[in-house]
């Protein structure tokens, strides 16, 4: 069945959004935040700060607030002079050895690299010396010998016509990648195409001659331009644009690289938020929860962490009809649709697990595998994916260049700090009476007590607890009184010991903004007949 695609731009000053929508639904999301733009593809000269032998890399200074990390087959000596990248790789495989970063950078050595991914979570940018620079019907390399074509361009006829083009017209040693949106062009878009490239990249030396490590060489062009050079082929229906000037800068471009295409580009004018208009905020927000219910009843639960991300399968509500090995064999299959379309809208990549429902057929496990293999065809991002085990995992790697969706939109909870959890009413309350027990032994006065928590511990104080509460006042003959501060967090508490002139207080570890706030009405909790647990409000 073809795809109707769709392209939605949201632009505003503070950020660029870009929707990938397929059937109306959404497939993938690019954001550009003005104050944080991403930085793969740009050229940085920079300057190596530290080589590490027994990782094969060196991390090298372009500028940024971390260094950024080059392993050693990343790196190109000179251009058109060192190790090509795949000789490096297959030289290690037979010798176990090859070329070793200390033999070929060293402290304070300037080179020239270009941005593969950006900084994700604790980690620096990783560079490579394999520079590509991308146009809108091919990617030169320099540092390759090699003319290769997209898979999806699939007549041989068309092929070698391409190669051909190529061949005759590259005046500079490289290689070029032709790519999908080549297909059935016109020969001098292509011609076109390639001299813009060579040029391009005559530029970038010439300023890396003039300019001072860390610095900036080329910078990729912004966000809007991108998905008209990356994403719009002839296979995109319509490409809406919520704002003027984004518009009229996306017309510009086209009339540049695809001018038989500019009339697709249409300017919304509905007052309400285009993002609205097509249901993409509500996929978003969707996006962004643990839980993905799939249409069967079933579900997904989705679980990242900086390494590794977790997809477990569970049938849910759904009981099927037949028998169970059918009923969990219609599950996996939906939920490997499901997990590749989350893998792209979420931009989730590294090592992946997904745990399917077991089943006890080998050849339902084999259809499960085909069926992930056929819809991971669509996704751009490289994947490798081994059989699914016996007890039904799946390993996988998803090729990953920048942050998540979670990790760009979201931040560290500051309820639980990023656990994703935090104790239990009842675990805080009886940790609670462990306090108030040792505090007591460990006193010899008999100042009165209060019991300051939130109000779901209170609860369980006040009440499952309260008989317990009554027999300590009797035994110790103190007052004890339960205080609800609904702006505590739910792990902190504070035990008050209370005199006549003087407040003592223990508190839990967790901090709170209300730890350093003075008790009130310390006239309330002078002595008293010790005959039961007081609350606020008497």
């Amino acid at each position: 069945m073809k795809t109707n695609t769709k392209l939605v731009v949201n632009a505003t000053p503070q950020e660029v959004r870009v929707a990938v929508l397929e059937n109306d639904r959404l497939a993938e999301l690019y954001i550009e935040r003005e104050n944080e733009r991403g930085i793969v593809g740009n050229i940085y000269k920079g300057k190596v700060v530290r080589v590490l032998p027994g990782m094969q890399a060196s991390f090298v200074d372009i500028g940024l607030e971390r260094a950024a990390f080059l392993y050693v087959t990343d790196f190109f000596e000179e251009y058109g002079d060192a190790f090509n990248k795949r000789e490096v790789e297959e030289e290690r495989r037979r010798n176990r050895q090859g070329p070793r970063i200390e033999d070929l950078v060293k402290e304070g050595q300037e080179v020239l690299v270009q941005v593969a991914k950006d900084p994700i979570g604790t980690k620096g940018a990783r560079l490579t010396s394999h520079v590509s620079l991308p146009g809108r019907y091919l990617v030169f390399m320099p540092t390759v010998n090699h003319i290769g074509v997209s898979r999806k361009i699939e007549t041989e006829k068309e092929r070698r016509k391409l190669k051909e083009i190529v061949q005759e017209t590259k005046t500079l040693e490289g290689g070029f990648i032709i790519r999908t949106a080549a297909s059935k062009q016109a020969e001098k878009n292509i011609i076109h195409d390639i001299l813009y490239l060579e040029k391009l990249w005559k530029k970038i030396l010439k300023r890396r001659q003039g300019m001072k490590a860390p610095s900036l060489i080329h910078q990729d062009i912004p966000l809007v331009q991108r998905v008209v050079r990356d994403f719009f082929t002839e296979d995109i229906q319509e490409f809406v644009v919520d704002d003027r000037l984004a518009y009229r800068r996306i017309k510009q471009f086209m009339t540049l690289q695809s001018p038989e295409e500019k009339n697709k580009v249409v300017l919304y004018k509905e007052k309400k938020p285009i993002f609205d208009h097509y249901r993409i905020e509500d996929r978003i927000d969707q996006a962004l929860s643990r839980k993905v219910w799939l249409k069967s009843g079933g579900y997904l639960m989705i679980d990242q962490t900086e390494a590794l991300t977790s997809i477990d399968v569970n049938t849910g509500r759904f009981v099927g009809s037949k028998n169970l090995e059918e009923t969990i064999l219609k599950t996996n299959l939906e939920a490997v649709d499901e997990i590749v379309s989350q893998l792209r809208l979420r931009n989730l990549g590294g090592l992946i697990i997904l745990d399917t429902i077991d089943m006890n057929r080998r050849s339902n496990r084999e259809k499960v595998y085909r069926r992930l293999e056929q819809v991971l065809a669509d996704d751009k991002a490289k994947t490798n994916v081994l059989q699914i085990s016996e007890l039904g995992l799946v390993e996988m790697t998803r090729k990953r260049t920048r942050e998540s969706m979670v990790r760009l939109l979201c931040e560290p909870c500051a309820i639980c700090d990023g656990k994703g959890f935090h104790k239990s009413a009842r675990t805080v309350a009886y940790s609670i009476l462990r306090k108030l027990g040792f505090e007591i032994d460990k006193r010899k006065t008999h100042e009165n007590i209060e019991i300051v928590s939130h109000p779901n511990v209170a609860r369980i104080l006040k009440n499952e607890e309260y008989e317990f509460l009554v027999a300590l006042e009797q035994q110790t003959g103190r007052t004890i009184v339960i205080r609800e501060q609904a702006n505590f967090h739910a792990e902190h508490f504070q035990i008050n010991f209370t005199g006549q002139d003087i407040v003592r207080s223990v508190t839990s570890e967790h901090k709170s903004e209300l730890e350093d706030e003075p008790v009130e009405d310390v006239e309330a909790f002078l002595p008293k007949p010790p005959h039961k647990v007081h609350n606020e409000s008497e």
